[in-house]
């Protein structure tokens, strides 16, 4: 080959090439427990009760295919092509008249669809956050939160709101917003008081704080009855008026149908909502036509009410059986208090020394899965609890689960067995 024809010699060798740019440094600050959760099912033998898992069988799977033949015949278009990033207009007409009530008075303009929560967790974040900024966090608190907004790299105020000093004003003052699950707290199972709920609602109005109610459990009440919500309480103090108060009021059909379709709501002042549809346009432009479709023929048919007595009876069973079990094989080790609805017992280990970290390592052994209290914990440094699901197993399988999870507590205290 001539040299004028030569190959250049300035394309690096293989050797020679830079190294590809690192990823983004909160990638290393992230947990695997949640993908532990998810994959668990997947595991041969492994009883799962780590995960927020709802029970399949109460999936009205016979009424969804119905449902979705129809969407597709009769809206081809709209459930097949792209939508309005805001959601299905006639889905958030539905849920406004869902959610408005004596005190709420909701239009269209405050609502907008979301896949999933999750969705909404992450909006709320791209929304609000700025790098560094300060949130006033349900302690301890969901972490798929503290994913959502890890990016962000935010700092954390604890919410300890059972603490008897608890501070609503002190709490919320200076913070960009606050979060919380009042309904059956997610992963503690706690339900809050109508009262801290009204001190909350008066401290988001004073500070002008943003104040986040997640309610994914809300319709999982077992025992008594079901307390007002603080976007409602927050309404009170304009009556009559389409809703332009501080509540972010957050929800899903992930718990109420089945967690596939992929549809949540965010309910807020109309200003809130144009601004989660600006970020949604960079997320994934819009929710799945279909779903949303699904869910408005669920609502309008009263699916939801339908099977809602079959999910409260199967999940109110299994709630007493892990608690009888535990009271049984894990006393000694933990406690806890039985809640009064949601997905998850709270325990807590009785020896302060204990470290629940180094206990799942156990309990996978044991051919169990469970979520230690670090996970839920901003710093990573609440070690000494667990979150324990009864929805997803029947009660033999939480009862083995119980059993197993003893033999995990065995094999730590004396790890030659």
């Amino acid at each position: 080959m001539p040299a004028s024809q030569a190959l250049p010699q300035r394309i690096p060798s293989m050797t020679q090439q830079s190294q590809r740019p690192a990823f983004a440094g909160w990638l290393s600050t992230t947990n695997d427990i949640t993908r532990t959760f998810l994959a668990a099912n997947r595991v041969p033998g492994l009883i799962n009760m780590a995960g927020g898992l709802p029970e399949p069988a109460t999936f009205p799977t016979a009424e969804l295919a119905a449902i979705a033949a129809d969407a597709v015949r009769d809206h081809a278009p709209e459930v097949l092509g792209y939508g309005p990033a805001e959601g299905l207009p006639e889905l958030r007409d539905a849920l406004a008249r869902r959610f408005s009530s004596r005190d709420l008075t909701l239009t269209r303009e405050n609502v907008f669809v979301t896949s999933a929560g999750m969705q909404g967790l992450d909006l709320v974040g791209k929304v609000l956050l700025e790098p560094g900024q300060l949130i006033a966090c349900q302690y301890p608190t969901y972490l798929g939160a503290l994913d959502a907004w890890r990016p962000r790299s935010p700092t954390y105020r604890n919410l300890v709101i059972d603490d008897p000093a608890f501070d609503a004003f002190s709490a919320l003052d200076g913070a960009q917003f606050a979060y919380t699950v009042p309904n059956f707290s997610n992963p503690t199972g706690k339900l809050v008081s109508v009262e801290t709920r009204q001190a909350l609602v008066d401290a988001a109005h004073r500070t002008g704080t943003w104040l986040v109610e997640d309610d994914p459990y809300g319709t999982l009440h077992y025992d008594g009855k079901p307390l007002p919500r603080m976007i409602d309480l927050s309404a009170r103090t304009n009556p009559g008026a389409p809703y332009a108060g501080p509540v972010v009021y957050m929800g899903t059909l992930s718990k109420e149908i089945a967690p596939g379709l992929r549809v949540g709501w965010v309910i807020a002042a109309p200003a809130f909502i144009e601004a989660l549809a600006m970020a949604k346009l960079g997320a994934d432009l819009c929710t799945s036509g279909l779903t949303q479709r699904i869910a408005l023929a669920a609502i309008e048919a009263g699916l939801l009410e339908k099977i809602q007595p079959t999910i409260l009876d199967t999940y109110r069973q299994r709630r007493d059986a892990l608690c009888a079990a535990m009271r049984e094989h894990l006393s000694d080790w933990l406690e806890w208090e039985v809640p009064v609805g949601g997905m998850f017992v709270w325990a807590v280990g009785r020896d302060p020394s204990l470290n629940t970290d180094d206990l799942l390592k156990h309990a996978m052994a044991a051919g169990v899965c469970v979520a230690p209290s670090s996970v839920f914990d901003a710093t990573g440094m609440n070690r000494r609890a667990l979150r324990i699901n009864f929805t997803l197993n029947d009660a033999s399988r939480l009862a083995e689960g119980a059993k197993r999870l003893a033999r995990a507590f065995e094999a730590m205290r004396d790890p030659k067995k």
